[in-house]
């Protein structure tokens, strides 16, 4: 099967560079999205352009792909499945959940000159980078990708209720299954609520499992689409 990777913010698509082979060893064919303004060069790009690309890969892929997104990119995940809901055969989640109708896709830090930076580890520090040492986070930040505000500043549009019908995986990273469920029992999550096919997973990891954790990733995401 497909497998749309989509990383979250401040990264390109080589995030994925060591889950890739380890997809390719279990059977699958990894395909890793550089989102403009994340790496291609486009310091003007838009949401809807990510949007748009994210499609393209959709788009072009080989029958129906599974849909990965990380972080701030779990909305564009599930966009896709609003988009596309007949040609996406599920979408995976790690670290983040899908943004409702209306919401604005990124809003957590300021603009700095029309881009949002990498704002260092201060905001992340406890379980979301307690498993990167020191040189992973010094080479975090070389390949950090300031991202143009108006992708920050897109807003999410759903309007298909058949995304409800995509089954979604849900890897829970620097988060427990546990807390996602109470999350869902609380309405902070409506979109998960009303997802018909729901499945959560355990990583131990912080909230970027793709450096640290590649190997389990890529067997856990394996393991999702070898059941479709």
């Amino acid at each position: 099967m497909d497998i749309v990777l989509i990383a979250g913010m401040w990264l390109d698509g080589s995030a994925w560079d060591d889950v890739v082979p380890a997809l390719e060893k279990l059977g699958h064919r990894p395909v890793p999205v550089t989102l403009p303004g994340q790496g291609d060069g486009a310091t003007s790009a838009t949401f809807d352009d990510q949007v748009a690309a994210v499609l393209a890969a959709v788009d072009s892929a080989s029958g129906k792909p599974m849909v990965v997104g990380h972080s701030a990119a779990c909305a564009l995940a599930w966009i896709a499945a609003d988009r596309r809901p007949e040609q996406v055969a599920s979408v995976a989640l790690i670290g983040g959940f899908p943004s409702g109708d209306g919401k604005t896709y990124f809003g957590f830090f300021e603009p700095v000159d029309g881009v949002v930076p990498f704002p260092g580890w201060e905001p992340f520090e406890g379980p979301d980078s307690a498993d990167l040492d020191d040189e992973a986070k010094r080479r975090f930040v070389a390949r950090a990708i300031a991202v143009p505000e108006a992708v920050t500043k897109g807003i999410v549009r759903l309007s298909d209720e058949r995304r409800h019908d995509v089954p979604v995986l849900a890897v829970c990273p620097e988060f427990t299954p546990a807390d996602v469920r109470e999350w869902i029992a609380d309405g902070d999550v409506p979109e998960l609520a009303n997802a018909r096919h729901l499945d959560l997973v355990d990583i131990d990891s912080g909230h970027w499992p793709m450096f640290t954790k590649p190997t389990e990733l890529a067997r856990l995401l394996a393991e999702a689409a070898d059941k479709l």
